[in-house]
């Protein structure tokens, strides 16, 4: 709080209450960013630029020991700002002295600064906390999984509030220092490159660096007993794959579908243009759940994405997130078309590249076998609902609309849009008019109409393709004959639920 100064030379005046003109004019920062799905995600008045964990875990007791160190910078006069956090705090300073603090909400830390914090100045916060990651639940759910032998954070939209304290929103990135110090034995993984391994006294503190803008809930921790393995891509970028021990059947389909990632990363580069980041990888822990999430440089995987055999085609879809979804973010959640239309038609591009069904034939496929009146035509990718934002329809609908703008602007310019996307807007966010605008200035052609139809109009459209109509407007496009099922459509259906949270 602001110091209260009486000037002595004015008593007799007017007994002048002298106030600082930062603490006069600041204001308590908002408990959320403004996003219309999680009105709780993230804080206003502050961002963040980089996160410093120092962390401590004993797998046996599920006990989380940390310091975090924020970096941060004012966006306006802030007398109190918001943490997204669940764990118990013992301690926050900010700029090295004591900080007020309390909790409300379902996972709120609320920061009173002992000086506010002034528009433009940056900021080091640093908050002490210990706990048990599973034992905290926001509406009887928890983030955090527990292993045999240690536990996972790797959720979709947020995971963060679980282990570390932050401005918990795609809309802030930052870039990331993880350390972590486990019993002798046991790993610890995180995002990006392993900067140092050492051994002290029965613990082994492992320090990793994700040194480009990473959003919250793509920072990820595994800790266990992994195999891994390590290699290069053709352009000298490091890759690190870790297995849990204890995957029973599934071992080693695992590694056959993950250990292509250097080879899948090199073909989307390709498609995408240069990958966005310092590593490459991903780890499979020994899980009950079946999803998938592309945490950045590392994605996670369930054992359950591979009980029926190999399948590179998740691996496809988590690291074509890297570039959509994790490069580019979304703005607000309601643009999650952004990250899983495009990661879904990856999957067709792949299908493509290998013989098994071109991206047209898997559209038509996707477009024919749902009859007008199933639900899927109901939801709208563009802006699905917070109750449907991981549904089917964001992905196949999502991905039928980008074969519509592939076959209403050609080859040429599509690949164009799908490489300068990612380049124009590298770690940043996006939305999806933005998108659409961005298209129409590379393909010279209106587009709004194509992607109201395919993402925002309840119903199935008319047809699909260069012609797409309103639904109940008349076919402009000739029947082909019926569709025949793409050899590998049942392969990337088996990935539908890579997303199922």
């Amino acid at each position: 709080m602001y110091r209260k100064v009486i000037a002595p030379s004015v008593l007799a005046a007017s007994l002048l209450l002298v106030i600082p003109a930062s603490a006069a004019g600041s204001v308590q920062g908002a408990p959320g960013i403004g996003d219309g799905y999680y009105p709780e995600s993230g804080n206003g008045g502050y961002d963040v630029s980089h996160y410093d964990l120092r962390l401590q875990y004993q797998p046996k007791t599920d006990l989380l020991e940390g310091t975090a160190t924020l970096l941060t910078t004012a966006q306006q006069d802030l007398s109190r700002f918001n943490l997204d956090f669940g764990l118990k705090v013992s301690e926050v300073r900010v700029n090295g002295a004591k900080a007020k603090f309390a909790t409300s909400g379902a996972h709120e830390l609320e920061v009173t600064p002992a000086q506010p914090l002034q528009k433009g100045k940056q900021a080091t916060v640093v908050v002490k906390y210990a706990g048990k990651p599973s034992e905290f639940k926001i509406d009887g759910w928890s983030a955090w999984q527990r292993t045999p032998d240690g536990g996972i954070a790797a959720q979709e939209p947020d995971s963060a509030v679980w282990w570390f304290p932050s401005n918990d929103h795609p809309l802030d990135k930052a870039t990331f220092d993880v350390s972590v110090n486990v019993p002798d034995g046991t790993q610890a993984i995180s995002n990006g490159v392993l900067q140092s391994q050492t051994s002290k006294l029965g613990w082994t503190r492992y320090n990793w660096r994700s040194n480009k803008p990473q959003a919250t809930y793509l920072a990820t921790l595994a800790i266990g007993k992994f195999d891994i393995t390590t290699d290069k891509t053709a352009s000298g970028l490091p890759i690190l794959n870790a297995y849990s021990r204890d995957l029973g059947d599934n071992a080693g389909a695992a590694r056959a579908s993950v250990e292509r990632t250097g080879e899948v990363a090199e073909w989307l580069e390709s498609v995408f243009g240069p990958y966005p980041f310092n590593a490459l990888g991903g780890y499979v822990p020994n899980v009950p759940t079946g999803f998938a999430l592309e945490t950045q440089t590392r994605p996670f995987y369930s054992p359950r994405q591979f009980s029926a055999g190999a399948n590179v085609s998740v691996v496809v879809h988590e690291l074509a997130h890297q570039w959509y979804g994790d490069s580019v973010s979304v703005d607000n959640w309601k643009d999650i078309w952004i990250n899983e239309g495009f990661a879904r038609y990856s999957q067709w591009l792949w299908s493509e590249k290998e013989g098994e069904g071109t991206a047209q034939e898997l559209a038509q496929w996707a477009y024919d076998t749902r009859p007008a009146e199933d639900p899927f035509w109901q939801v709208k990718p563009g802006d699905p609902g917070a109750e449907n934002q991981f549904h089917g329809a964001v992905y196949d609908r999502g991905a039928i609309a980008v074969q519509a703008l592939r076959n209403e602007v050609g080859d040429e310019k599509f690949f164009r849009i799908l490489k300068g996307w990612p380049t124009e807007r590298a770690y940043g966010n996006g939305k999806v008019g933005d998108f659409v605008r961005y298209a129409e200035k590379i393909s010279e052609k209106p587009l709004a109409q194509l992607f109201e139809t395919w993402l925002y109009t309840p119903g199935k459209p008319a047809s699909f393709g260069p012609a797409a109509v309103k639904p109940g407007a008349r076919s402009l496009q000739a029947p082909a004959g019926p569709a025949v099922e793409p050899k590998s459509w049942k392969k990337i259906a088996a990935t539908n639920s890579i997303h199922d949270h």
